[in-house]
């Protein structure tokens, strides 16, 4: 009874209080801003408490059956519990910074409700044992996003809204039919009724497809990718959690629910080229592009190809270390993004070629990009270094040597891409002399999620641990 109140606490806390935030903003801002980092912090600390659960291998879950298939099942497990506390841990980063970011912007609660809300979405999400309800939670997270993109309501920003959000959810009917599919074949949305079924009877091709198309949309994987990039009109703490915390990884995290390690061969093979191939394209597009944060965002995309690789490769430990990977990019991206913010209200620009020079004048928010910028990178000792490299040595077992250095080649652009925007931004002469640093909450956070880039290096050891138990402990499912 007591995990069964932590998991519906932590799905259902920020769910409603979601809806409490513009009333208390009638008090005042900032008990809503506090509540607003309570909401975040409340199911971190539980979701925290749930580690020792899992990470022997165990897993809990319950269920309360209504009509048609549609039962609200609740899967605790270790996979879950790894995301919810990615998710929350940098929701309660971002939501922090927010407090000096969006202090002079209008449509304030609309902001707090909106990220709160999309957060509780994720969760709710992470912790279904249920696909029908997993759906429902996905198609939150769509509308949420929509509105926190469109933020500003500038035309060009409604349009790049307009856009996530019609390709998202094409992509979520496309997923709903597969979903469909699957109940026709074993008569049932239940997770654990689905995996029991596919181990006797192989999931049709059009259900894996469709299911993909889904995942692939919201991932912003190749050829859905170009939404990501035109979402960067949406303030920087928005960008980063849609590309960093919780949106984009959202598609990962079906992806290795349903399929980790699980379908035939021929589909990892072209899983793993789909993702070289976006991996690529989005490199080159982060090498020739000069707006900041769109630069940032192709790199998002091209770093979920690696995460698709070592999920899709058909090894345990490539596998773990895109598990892996999801965190320490996540940490990572979400600073590299948050110091983007700093660094556009500072300067009223995006254009990296009319900057430079800034680290005179920004010096925290340059080491910190530059420490986020190593961990994407993959320069040891910093975490991103050692996901990557599991990724690869497990991945070079069974994948196709061609196939790993496409992947090589975008792990060396992406040095290429991230030392062009330091040297443009921060390096050279200052021409933007009035420029100085963000506000306290704003640079403490950047500083934050560099330290964490650095020592999620050195303590590797746990969280590597972790992701291994969840992948020996993962079922077979879709096969």
């Amino acid at each position: 009874m007591r995990l069964q109140t932590s998991i519906l606490t932590i799905i259902f806390l920020p769910l409603l209080g979601a809806f409490i935030l513009p009333l208390l903003s009638r008090i005042s801002e900032r008990i809503r801003n506090l509540f607003a980092l309570l909401l975040a912090l409340i199911p971190l600390i539980l979701s925290l408490s749930l580690i020792p659960l899992t990470a022997s291998g165990n897993s809990f879950s319950f269920s309360r059956h209504f009509a048609l298939g549609f039962n609200f099942t609740i899967l605790a497990d270790g996979l879950a519990v790894f995301m919810a506390c990615v998710s929350t841990s940098l929701s309660a980063i971002i939501i922090f910074y927010s407090f000096g970011y969006i202090s002079h912007y209008e449509n304030r609660d609309e902001y707090y409700t909106m990220v709160v809300l999309f957060l509780a979405a994720m969760l709710g999400l992470i912790f279904s044992g249920n696909i029908l309800l997993l759906y429902i939670f996905w198609e939150i997270t769509a509308i949420t996003s929509w509105r926190l993109i469109g933020f500003f309501r500038e035309k060009n920003h409604v349009l790049a809204a307009d856009k996530a959000f019609l390709v998202t959810v094409f992509g979520a009917v496309s997923m709903l039919l597969g979903f469909v599919i699957l109940y026709q074949q074993y008569g049932s949305f239940e997770l654990a009724v689905i995996r029991q079924g596919a181990g006797i009877y192989p999931v049709s091709n059009l259900a894996i497809i469709l299911i993909l198309a889904g995942i692939f949309s919201k991932s912003a994987t190749l050829p859905f990718h170009t939404w990501l990039p035109d979402a960067g009109v949406a303030p920087s703490p928005v960008t980063a959690l849609l590309h960093a915390a919780i949106l984009v990884k959202i598609g990962v995290y079906v992806f290795a629910r349903l399929f980790l390690m699980n379908i035939y061969i021929p589909w990892h093979t072209l899983i793993t080229v789909l993702a070289a191939a976006s991996a690529l394209v989005s490199a080159g597009a982060a090498l020739m592009e000069t707006d900041l944060k769109r630069i940032i965002a192709y790199s998002t995309i091209s770093q979920i190809g690696f995460i698709f690789f070592g999920l899709a490769a058909g090894n345990s430990i490539a596998a773990a270390g895109a598990l892996l990977y999801i965190l320490m990019h996540g940490i990572a991206k979400a600073g590299l993004f948050l110091c983007a913010g700093i660094i556009e209200q500072k300067t009223k620009m995006r254009d990296i070629t009319k900057m430079g020079g800034l680290i005179s004048v920004m010096p925290i928010t340059a080491v910190s990009f530059l420490c986020c910028a190593f961990s994407v990178m993959g320069i040891p000792p910093f975490g991103g270094f050692f996901s990557k490299y599991l990724i690869f040595s497990g991945a070079a077992v069974g994948t196709p040597l061609w196939i790993t250095l496409l992947f090589l080649l975008g792990a060396f652009l992406t040095i290429i891409y991230l030392f062009r925007v330091f040297n443009l931004v921060f390096l050279g002469e200052l021409h933007l002399t009035q420029v100085k640093e963000g506000s306290l909450t704003m640079v403490s956070s950047v500083a934050f999620l560099a330290l964490l880039s650095f020592l999620s290096g050195l303590l590797i050891k746990y969280p590597a641990e972790f992701t291994q138990v969840i992948v020996k402990n993962m079922p077979v499912f879709l096969r």
